[in-house]
């Protein structure tokens, strides 16, 4: 599910399962525990993934197939996970190395940092587009990152875009020739940071991402049912399973 390296202080956690990367149970647990560790044993995180494909975002599939106690747990987990990138107290970039869509992205919004390749590849919060409404934490991050009207234009649209867009409007941070690029110069980033007064460096950053914490601090079990819920609302599961059986068709 994924690899881990690392490069020197910096460490690495690439996806790493196949075809899609796509947010299973099993994935959201361990990331969340890699991270974790992590933030406990290097001084700067990369989140990856494989080349032209960074996260497909939810495994569909899968989940489509949980009932709704099972699917309750599993978006907690999911929460979790993001709850854990939003207080990671290390510096943590992601290297988007390639098409990163809805859950794929949301992940990314809650770091420190985003690059993704130029050209063909694709990202944006689509939740629309499944008859779905992107949960209240990431509207929350969304809005701190790239400001209110413009999160109201993509979240409405479930707008995709290509990832020069997505720098233009503050959805990523910077872009790079090609996937390989991507991470590398995530690690850059990285060690840029790790080359300031550390202290200080640790000090601001964790007072400047204040907002993010309290996304968390506020959230509740009823905004966990709210999402629950409309995932099992009839004309959303008939959306998500003309997604499956296109999804399928495909493979």
């Amino acid at each position: 599910m994924l690899k881990i390296i690392d490069h020197g202080r910096i460490r690495e956690i690439r996806l790493d399962r196949p075809p899609a990367n796509a947010i299973n149970d099993k994935l959201a647990d361990s990331l969340g525990v890699a991270l974790a560790e992590a933030g406990e044993t290097a001084d700067a995180v990369v989140i990856s993934g494989k080349s032209g494909m960074f996260s497909a975002g939810l495994d569909v599939p899968e989940l489509i197939r949980l009932d709704h106690d099972q699917f309750s747990i599993y978006w907690g987990k999911f929460l979790g996970m993001l709850e854990t990138i939003a207080r990671m107290p290390v510096p943590t970039a992601f290297a988007l190395t390639g098409h990163a869509p809805a859950g794929g992205i949301v992940m990314a919004i809650f770091g420190d940092y985003r690059i993704m390749p130029r050209g063909k590849f694709k990202t944006g919060l689509n939740e629309v587009q499944v008859g779905l409404v992107a949960p209240p934490e990431a509207h929350q991050a969304l809005i701190r990152l790239i400001g209110a009207h413009a999160a109201e234009r993509i979240l409405v649209a479930g707008e995709m875009m290509d990832s020069q867009r997505a720098l233009e409007i503050g959805l990523v941070d910077e872009l790079a020739d090609d996937p390989e690029a991507v991470i590398s110069r995530a690690i850059e980033w990285c060690d840029q940071h790790l080359r300031l007064p550390r202290p200080s460096m640790l000090q601001t950053r964790s007072m400047t991402r204040a907002g993010l914490h309290r996304i968390f601090d506020e959230s509740s079990e009823a905004d966990i049912e709210q999402f629950v819920d409309m995932w099992f609302q009839e004309s959303t599961q008939n959306t998500l399973k003309a997604l499956v059986e296109k999804l399928t068709g495909k493979k």
